[in-house]
C-alpha cells in the first residue's frame, strides 16, 4: 500500500506540473456553463449578430431546467469524452515510449500497483473536473431557470461519472496495449463511439449497456426516477472496469517482459 501511495503521489504531482489540475477543471466548467448561458441569452445573442431578417418571427421556447441540464450533460458525453481521451491517452504509452516506465519497473514495483495508481490519478482528476463543471451547470441553471433538487443532481452526477470511468479505463487499456499515444486515443474513441451508437440503436435490447447510464441519468433529472435497468447497467459498468484493469496489467506485463 505504501508503494502504491508513492506512485499515486507521483501521478498527482506530474499532473500538477503539466497544469492538468488547472486547465482540465476550467475546460469542464466552461463546458458546463455554456448551455445555461446560451439558452437564457439566446435572443440577445441573435440580436448581437444582426437579428432576424425584417418580417421574420421565430419563437424560441424556453427550456425547462431539466432540459438545460440534460443538454449540458450532452456536452460531457461528446466533448468531455474527447478531453478525457486526449488527457489520458499517453498515461502509459507515453512513459513506455520515453523509457520512464522501464526506469520505474526496474525497481521492486508491481505491475498492478503501477497501472492502478495511474488509473486512480486519472480518475481523481476527471471526477474532480466533472464535479466542478456539473456544479457550475447546476448553479447557473438554478439562477437563470429553476432549481433542480440536489438529490437529482447528485444521482445523475454519479451515473454519468460511472460512464466516464468506463471511458477512462478503456483509454488506459489501449494506452497499455499500444506504444503510440495517438493510436491509443484513436482506438479508445472508436470503441467508445461504437459502444454508444450500438447501445442507442439497440436500446430496447441493450438496456444493461454501460452507455445507457447517460440516458438513465437524464431520466432522473426529468423526475422519472431510476429505471429498472439502472442497477444492471451499473453492475455491467463496474465489471467492465475491473476486467479492463486486469487486462491492462496483463498486456502491459507481457509487452514489458517481451522487450
Amino acid at each position: 500500500m505504501n508503494q502504491w501511495m508513492i506512485l499515486l503521489q507521483k501521478e498527482m504531482l506530474e499532473m500538477w506540473r503539466n497544469y492538468k489540475w488547472i486547465w482540465v477543471p476550467i475546460t469542464f466548467i466552461l463546458l458546463g456553463v455554456q448551455k445555461p448561458l446560451t439558452s437564457y441569452y439566446m435572443e440577445q445573442i441573435l440580436d448581437s449578430f444582426g437579428g432576424l431578417p425584417e418580417g421574420a418571427k421565430v419563437e424560441i421556447p424556453t427550456p425547462s431546467a431539466a432540459e438545460v441540464l440534460i443538454q449540458s450533460l450532452g456536452e460531457y458525453t461528446s466533448l468531455g469524452v474527447l478531453i478525457i481521451v486526449l488527457t489520458t491517452m499517453g498515461i502509459i504509452a507515453g512513459e513506455r515510449k520515453s523509457g520512464v516506465a522501464a526506469m520505474i519497473l526496474v525497481k521492486p514495483v508491481s505491475y498492478l500497483a503501477f497501472i492502478t495508481s495511474k488509473w486512480m490519478g486519472a480518475l481523481l482528476l476527471i471526477w474532480f473536473s466533472f464535479l466542478m463543471g456539473y456544479l457550475a451547470t447546476w448553479y447557473y441553471t438554478g439562477i437563470l431557470f429553476d432549481w433542480i433538487s440536489f438529490a437529482s443532481f447528485f444521482q445523475s452526477f454519479l451515473l454519468y461519472g460511472l460512464w466516464l470511468t468506463v471511458v477512462i479505463t478503456i483509454t488506459l487499456f489501449f494506452s497499455a496495449l499500444l506504444l503510440t499515444p495517438g493510436i491509443a486515443a484513436f482506438s479508445s474513441l472508436a470503441v467508445v463511439i461504437v459502444i454508444s451508437l450500438v447501445s442507442s440503436t439497440l436500446s430496447n435490447r441493450l438496456e444493461w449497456s454501460p452507455a445507457q447510464l447517460t440516458s438513465y441519468a437524464n431520466e432522473v433529472l426529468m423526475h422519472k426516477g431510476f429505471s429498472d435497468y439502472t442497477l444492471p447497467a451499473s453492475l455491467t459498468a463496474a465489471a467492465c472496469i475491473i476486467i479492463l484493469l486486469f487486462l491492462s496489467v496483463y498486456v502491459f506485463r507481457k509487452k514489458e517482459l517481451a522487450v
